[in-house]
């Protein structure tokens, strides 16, 4: 296993980075930004004589040497700018056409940096191993958006402080005092709004949302109930926002400081996906806070932050809430393992990569679910949460701020235990497998975990009940309606899709068209629903009936008139669609490719078998 992060070319065991100013122009005509980054860096060690990030490498970036004036010894200090501009096929920033807006008015621009494409936004030390505080001064004839605290114009002022959007250049400036991994590093441009939500009596912070003027409706029905009244106590800087990002956004959200940004798949109309705000807002805790120290240790945030969440779930609703959210990871998790069946390294919740080594390529459910698991494992061996909850407390008052390995922390929880504990209690910790969980692979959890099932049994059974029936042959026999669904909410309904999808023997086709005919899965208009229909449906003898419907929902070549970016949702799309008709999965790729984020891109190529540089050379 690396000592090193094997993804960065940075020399950051000699020299970091503690603080960046960024002076940047965002150029909506060449789709770049262009300006200058002045780094603070401090020596760890003596005889530093240039700060150094690499030789030029396909997944980790070009090379850039910087001389320093004089050699600095540990301790010592000294600062560098670069001036510098982005390229247009970088991979962190999305530079959206008009037409791929809500509003169709405008261009829009939004990053995504993690897991190292900071790299393509500015000169860093990508690695989240460095954490540096930032500020920024941003020209733009759109309102900009920072993952930091906004110093001007005001937030709850005029929109481009008052200025004609789209033809006016204002300078917006931010600061971001408290210490973070370069990956966190984020910026949106385009038409945005804001609208405040009401703060609880007595606190201090504010919280609101923004997006395009047409989704502000909706997007601020959506999360303006939930978010203040989930939001933990002191929040970090006074400020906790999300911006509703176009439907390119390739993940669920993302948890940067001050500013979460969501995927408009959340917009359910009926507020049943919001706890994905409890899962950002648990990043400020395990990621933002408590930080991996390289990929290698990814599940340091995604486990952590997924074990909290549930927690939570528990805590704000009721204990049956927490085991339904862990039915449904346990299903992501288990169709992650399978399709690492052919790279097993990837089932690890440690991975070992190769120097260079793409960390996108092994993205899954695995670090977030099997973490999860792990830690509920851990918690139950310890004795439950009344006794494993003081000891997250101390984790995260330990090592806030700090990058970590997973030694470190499995080390922390032994001396914890040691000091607080007893005798048996390092005894049950001695029994758990640790090498099983870390750093085995496989097709199943080491453990056969058991979840609090009161709220998975109706939806389950009304699975069953359709799986019994397969063999009934005449339609009009079958007792089902469309009201079999009215006592299920939006998690259970997806519940009754895995179930019937875990089946070895699929549902014959005529009970499929009879099924979705009392349903209208295929016409609902919940992502969260849709996608698991075509997974479903897309295995069965009715694939061939329903493919294009996929093909076309996908791309949002439908009623929808919306592509499904979040790759959640493409991902396994394009992989069921690709088993059913193979040159209709590669002619709907290619039709709307450049509408997908450059991640989705690639990691879609590389599912379909595709090569994405040939791809863009031909258009």
């Amino acid at each position: 296993m690396h000592e090193v992060d094997p993804t960065s070319q940075s020399n950051y065991l000699q020299i970091v980075t503690k603080h960046i100013t960024f002076d940047w122009t965002v150029d909506f005509d060449n789709k770049i930004i262009t300006g200058s980054a002045t780094h603070d860096f401090i020596a760890k060690v003596d005889e530093v004589s240039e700060f150094r990030l690499g030789p030029k490498h396909e997944v980790m970036g070009s090379a850039l040497h910087v001389p320093l004036p004089r050699t600095l010894s540990a301790g010592s200090s000294t600062v560098v700018e670069i001036t510098y501009r982005t390229t247009a096929n970088g991979i962190a920033l999305q530079f959206l056409e008009k037409e791929q807006t809500q509003g169709k008015t405008f261009p829009f621009l939004f990053s995504q940096c993690q897991p190292i494409h900071a790299r393509d936004l500015a000169p860093v030390q990508d690695t989240p191993s460095v954490k540096i505080t930032y500020s920024a001064s941003v020209r733009s004839v759109l309102p900009v958006l920072l993952s930091a605290r906004r110093i001007s114009p005001p937030s709850d002022g005029p929109a481009h402080d008052g200025k004609i959007i789209g033809k006016d250049e204002v300078v917006y400036t931010y600061d971001q005092p408290t210490p973070i991994p370069s990956y966190l590093l984020a910026i949106a441009a385009g038409n945005l709004q804001y609208q405040p939500f009401q703060v609880p009596d007595g606190k201090q912070w504010k919280s609101g949302v923004w997006s395009e003027p047409e989704l502000m409706d909706s997007s601020f029905w959506e999360f303006s109930r939930d978010t203040t009244r989930i939001l933990p106590g002191p929040i970090n800087l006074g400020v906790y926002d999300l911006l509703v990002l176009p439907p390119s956004f390739p993940y669920g959200g993302m948890e940067n400081p001050c500013l979460t940004f969501v995927t408009p798949t959340l917009l359910a109309g009926d507020r049943s996906l919001t706890d994905v705000v409890i899962h950002e807002l648990t990043h400020s805790w395990f990621g933002n806070g408590v930080t991996h120290s390289h990929a290698s240790h990814f599940w340091l945030n995604e486990g952590w932050t997924t074990y909290v969440e549930r927690v939570l779930l528990q805590i704000i609703h009721s204990p049956a809430h927490r085991g339904l959210s862990s039915v449904i990871g346990h299903k992501g998790l288990l169709d992650a393992l399978a399709f690492f069946e052919d790279k097993p390294k990837y089932q690890k919740l440690v991975i070992d990569f190769d120097y260079g080594e793409n960390p996108d390529s092994a993205y899954s459910r695995v670090p977030y679910d099997k973490g999860a698991n792990f830690l509920l494992q851990i918690e139950r061996t310890l004795g439950g949460l009344e006794v494993f909850l003081p000891y997250v407390k101390d984790y995260i008052a330990t090592y806030m701020g700090h990058s970590i390995t997973t030694t470190t922390w499995k080390n922390h929880l032994y001396a914890y235990f040691q000091k607080n504990g007893s005798e048996g209690q390092i005894e049950a910790l001695n029994s758990i497998d640790w090498d099983a969980w870390l750093h085995h692979s496989g097709l199943r959890l080491p453990v056969e975990m058991e979840y609090d099932l009161t709220l998975a049994n109706p939806a389950n059974e009304l699975a069953d009940r359709w799986y019994e029936s397969r063999h009934t042959t005449d339609i009009s026999k079958l007792d089902f309606k469309g009201s079999d669904l009215d006592s299920l909410d939006a998690n259970q309904r997806a519940v009754f899709l895995e179930r019937l999808e875990s089946y070895e023997e699929s549902l014959p086709a005529g009970h499929l068209f009879h099924f979705d005919k009392l349903y209208g899965f295929s016409k609902t208009l919940s992502a969260e629903i849709r996608f698991r229909f075509y997974t479903l449906i897309l295995k069965s003898q009715a694939a061939m009936h329903f493919v294009q419907g996929a093909a076309n929902w996908v791309i949002g070549a439908d009623d929808t008139g919306v592509i499904k970016g979040r790759m959640k949702f493409c991902r396994p799309v394009f992989r069921a669609m690709f088993k059913v008709n193979l040159d209709l999965a590669i002619s709907t790729f290619k039709q709307a490719r450049t509408q997908f984020h450059p991640i989705a891109q690639s990691l879609i190529a590389q599912d379909l078998g595709l090569d994405l540089a040939k791809l863009r050379v031909s258009g």
